[in-house]
């Protein structure tokens, strides 16, 4: 479909004269089916009239006058005295007569089948042929069908018939559908015009509307205002949404490429001052420039992790029932040679078999995060508890650290990109907490923060729906 328009109008104009065909039809078959009924009736009723007005000893003085009034201009009737085929002669009187009567006639047989009297338009061909039952018969005579009714009399031991030319029905039936199509096809370009207009009008909100979406410059991003008719706000509100999805995620790429270009700005600028104090013989700077290499390689990686979860609608990798005791176990093994160097206790409490709904890369970058987070603002000598628990029947996960916690300003933006908490004197990106509250979201599961007395952190991550048996 190129145009809905041209569509509309091309088919619109098929319907509209097919239902003209149709009607037209169905207006000659109804007439002509009705016509048929009342001719019947009415040939039936003039056949007993007829009947009624002869006698048994009918004078034939009576057939020969019956015979003249018959008689249409070239065409006589005829009365078959004694069963001859002469007609009776005379001068026939003037008298009125009317063109149709030729399509109607009558004719009378004596018992055995011989003709009696036949009507003017029955004696063309030889005799019309004679009655064999009472009542309705389709008889095809001179190349001419005839509906016929005939009657037997028993009084004057003598069969009539009455008959109608089919032509003459079918006139009136073609008049009837003529008089029908005439009016519809003098109306049709005045229908074809309205059509157009009706169908400008019901395409014109669509016409509005991708005016305001193809006249917009790249950056417009305002809400789309036209009123549109009930069947197209479900378009207008779905365009909104994605106008407003659209500038949600331009909004964040900003922000996020602001916040990384700031972000690897500082690291790789005192980088390059170690690199130079330790070509001009400073051995602590080159101490200083390994730990600017490690905190830029956190955060590129941070960046790249945050980079495909900020995917529109990207679904974790491989979501299926996994026990993340052995994935928690990993890690604490991970990660006991810093702690160890450090004097920090590690251990996990709790059960020793917890399976989620979830994935377990994501989940493994999720608990790398929160533990690397732990030790990192921990102090020396310091602890960090991993405990798996259920809470109301649903799956927890529980990481308590002895450090200094975060203020309570800063519990509900700490999860923000690039935003970190007080101590800055401990090396970070500020996207660790933001890439875990991304990936719980994911694995449907619910993050919060709380401070511990006299300090600490405790972060708390329960899965929405009840953990896999087993």
């Amino acid at each position: 479909m190129t145009s809905i328009r041209r569509y509309l109008a091309r088919t619109l104009m098929w319907v509209l004269a097919t239902a003209t065909l149709v009607a037209v039809t169905a207006a000659y078959l109804i007439t002509d089916h009705e016509l048929e009924e009342i001719l019947d009736t009415q040939l039936s009723l003039h056949t007993r009239i007829v009947a009624g007005q002869i006698e048994a000893d009918m004078p034939r003085e009576a057939y020969a006058r019956l015979a003249q009034r018959l008689d249409i201009p070239d065409h006589q009737a005829r009365w078959y005295e004694d069963g001859s085929s002469q007609p009776e002669s005379g001068d026939l009187p003037a008298r009125l007569y009317h063109e149709e009567e030729r399509k109607l006639t009558l004719g009378f047989w004596n018992a055995d089948g011989s003709p009696r009297l036949l009507g003017a338009e029955w004696n063309d061909s030889g005799p019309f042929p004679a009655p064999q039952a009472e009542g309705f018969r389709w008889e095809v005579y001179d190349e001419q069908e005839w509906r016929v009714f005939s009657l037997y009399d028993t009084a004057s031991q003598t069969w009539i018939s009455m008959g109608l030319r089919h032509e003459f029905q079918s006139e009136i039936a073609e008049r009837v559908a003529l008089n029908n199509l005439i009016p519809l096809l003098v109306l049709l370009p005045l229908l074809l015009w309205l059509m157009g207009r009706i169908i400008r009008r019901g395409l014109a909100p669509i016409s509005a509307l991708s005016g305001q979406v193809q006249g917009r410059g790249a950056r417009d991003l305002r809400r789309i205002e036209t009123r549109v008719p009930r069947e197209l706000q479900g378009l207008r509100d779905s365009l909104n949404d994605f106008i407003a999805r659209l500038g949600e995620t331009l909004e964040r790429e900003r922000r996020f490429t602001a916040d990384a270009a700031h972000e690897l700005r500082t690291p790789l600028a005192a980088l390059r001052i170690h690199l130079d104090n330790a070509r001009a013989g400073d051995d602590v700077s080159l101490a200083k420039a390994h730990v600017g290499v490690e905190r830029l390689q956190r955060v590129v990686e941070q960046l790249l992790v945050l980079a495909r979860l900020d995917r529109p609608g990207e679904p974790p990798a491989h979501t299926g029932p996994i026990d993340i005791y052995p994935i928690v176990a990993e890690l604490l093994a991970d990660f006991w040679p810093l702690a160890h160097a450090r004097g920090q206790h590690l251990e996990v409490l709790g059960l020793t078999r917890l399976k989620v709904q979830a994935d377990s890369v994501e989940m493994g970058i999720l608990l790398r995060n929160l533990l690397d987070n732990a030790l990192r603002y921990t102090p020396d000598a310091g602890c960090v508890d991993v405990e798996l628990s259920r809470h109301q029947g649903r799956p927890q996960l529980i990481i308590r650290d002895t450090g200094p916690g975060i203020p309570d300003a800063l519990l509900d933006k700490v999860t923000e990109r690039f935003r970190r908490a007080s101590d800055q004197r401990t090396t970070g990106s500020g996207l660790g907490l933001s890439i875990v509250l991304e990936l719980a979201r994911r694995q449907h599961a619910w993050l919060s923060l709380t401070n511990r007395q006299p300090h600490g952190l405790e972060v708390r991550l329960v899965w929405e729906t009840p953990g896999v048996p087993g």
